[in-house]
């Protein structure tokens, strides 16, 4: 209803342990009985081990059609501004592990506390 993320994790490679500990977080001290998760159709969300995860914290998931990006348009928005807020810099630079780390985790703040928006 905010915009705000309330959970995020950064990793190398995009396995079902990635989305179950970003569900944990999100998920920690907030009462997610019948709270709507709509995400994409990637095997993380498919995965039996995260649909039991979310059913067991009273969730209920939604999946996007496939190819329809129209589906998921608010984190579709969000990953835009993160790309030409944060990435789209002039003066081309090698994005190494570490300085995108420090990128996500400055713009998440920014987003979160700073950013203006409008509705």
């Amino acid at each position: 209803y905010n915009n705000e993320l309330v959970a995020y994790q950064l990793r190398d490679t995009q396995e079902t342990s990635l989305v179950l500990d970003t569900l944990e977080a999100a998920c920690r001290g907030r009462e997610t009985y019948g709270l709507l998760l709509h995400s994409d159709q990637g095997s993380q969300y498919t995965s039996r081990a995260f649909q039991q995860a979310a059913k067991e914290k009273g969730i209920i998931t939604s999946m996007s059609r496939k190819g329809n990006c129209l589906d998921n348009a608010m984190i579709e928005s969000f990953h835009s501004s993160l790309k030409s807020e944060e990435f789209s810099i002039r003066v081309r630079m090698p994005l190494t592990s570490s300085i995108i780390v420090e990128k996500v985790d400055s713009y998440m703040y920014y987003y979160n506390y700073i950013r203006p928006f409008t509705k």
